[in-house]
């Protein structure tokens, strides 16, 4: 039988969507169904709205999918939930150089940004196995606009044709990359942040975890990040069905990246395993509610302030793994990225002017400080 996305063009489909959260609350409430309410939190109702479709959809177990197949799936229902291209931001493919050949990227600048910027490095998320440049174009636009920076978005290599550490040394790459062609990319060298969501974090932090001497990144971006590749904390059972991404999902992913069991110990995969987390820059981390990787990322940010580094966790209740991505759906998602954007602000100017002062709290403390705020 025919899906939905098999008889009507997604531009047209895109435009349904969005138009279906357009309808006053009271409809999209009905359309949603009752509230969901777990462990002391309300799903909002946009994301359950969404779950809803997703589900209508007919989307297909990952377990024994061909990688290349969820691939193309992905980048189509992407089109559906990023919304229209965010303007006016420029943007251009450029290529790094990197350690298995060429990496293409892609360059963001916002209107007017003079020379000197900080600048954002960006990976995406997909588990390391899935996503695009174009899959996470308008996240990283959205970025660019409204944190003032440039964003270089890097298209590292996917398992299971390029299982761990390929992504992680396509990463540390780009960062060399950027500071050696500061002057052409027209940044700050010593204003780089990195930044990603679930996948793409990891590799964020692995990257700055790394890089202990010379030109360093300045601050963190972490969006709902995957840390630890070797437990399960409650909220991987709590929020392992139904909620997008599934613990039968992440077995999938976790399955081709790392094939090797005894790499997934290595820090460069399960950073919260790391001994010393000190070294790495100030920090904002986020998670959502209904997440499976809620809690790991949760204990990373509290592992991150016991060693004394400025972080600021924020806990989104409401919203789903990969909020981050749906841009064109529901005002929840664009609230938080929001609040992102100028927390990357902040970080920034934080930097520029001497990093925090460092002080050890007790981590039990993390959650009582108002979201924005240096918790350390």
């Amino acid at each position: 039988m025919a899906t939905l996305v098999d008889s009507v063009t997604r531009k047209w489909q895109a435009k349904a969507v969005r138009g279906v959260f357009t309808l006053p609350l009271r409809v999209r409430r009905l359309l949603a169904g009752r509230p969901i309410r777990l462990d002391g939190q309300e799903l909002d109702v946009d994301a359950q709205l969404m779950l809803k479709l997703h589900k209508l959809e007919g989307p297909r177990p990952l377990a024994g999918s061909d990688p290349a197949q969820v691939r193309a799936e992905f980048a189509a229902r992407s089109t559906l939930v990023s919304g229209t291209p965010i303007q006016p931001v420029d943007a251009r493919d450029l290529t790094i150089p990197g350690p298995a050949g060429p990496i293409a990227a892609r360059l963001y600048r916002p209107s007017q940004l003079p020379a000197g910027s900080p600048l954002l490095i960006y990976f995406h998320g997909g588990g390391f196995v899935i996503g695009t440049l174009d899959s996470h174009d308008n996240l990283c636009r959205f970025l660019a606009k409204h944190a003032g920076v440039r964003v270089l978005s890097v298209d590292y290599r996917l398992a299971p044709e390029h299982p761990f550490p390929a992504a992680v040394e396509d990463a540390a790459a780009a960062f060399k990359y950027a500071v050696a062609e500061a002057d052409t990319l027209r940044i700050d060298p010593k204003m780089i942040a990195l930044g990603g969501d679930s996948a793409g974090a990891n590799l964020a932090i692995v990257t700055a975890a790394q890089i202990t001497s010379g030109t360093r990144p300045i601050f963190l971006l972490a969006f709902y990040p995957t840390v630890d590749a070797t437990s399960r904390l409650p909220s991987r059972a709590m929020f392992g069905d139904e909620f997008l991404l599934t613990a039968d999902d992440m077995d999938w992913f976790l399955g081709h990246y790392a094939p090797d069991v005894d790499s997934r110990t290595d820090p460069r995969m399960s950073p919260l395993l790391a001994e010393d987390l000190g070294g790495l820059p100030p920090m904002y981390l986020a998670t959502a509610g209904f997440d499976p990787l809620r809690d790991e990322g949760e204990l990373f940010a509290k592992r991150v302030a016991e060693a004394g580094v400025p972080v600021v966790l924020r806990r989104h209740e409401s919203l789903i793994h990969a909020y981050a991505s749906m841009l064109g759906i529901g005002q929840g998602f664009r609230d938080a990225v929001f609040e992102a954007a100028g927390a990357l602000r902040a970080g920034l100017a934080i930097g520029r002017n001497g990093r925090p002062r460092r002080k050890v709290v007790d981590p039990a403390e993390l959650h009582d400080y108002p979201a924005g705020n240096w918790l350390t």
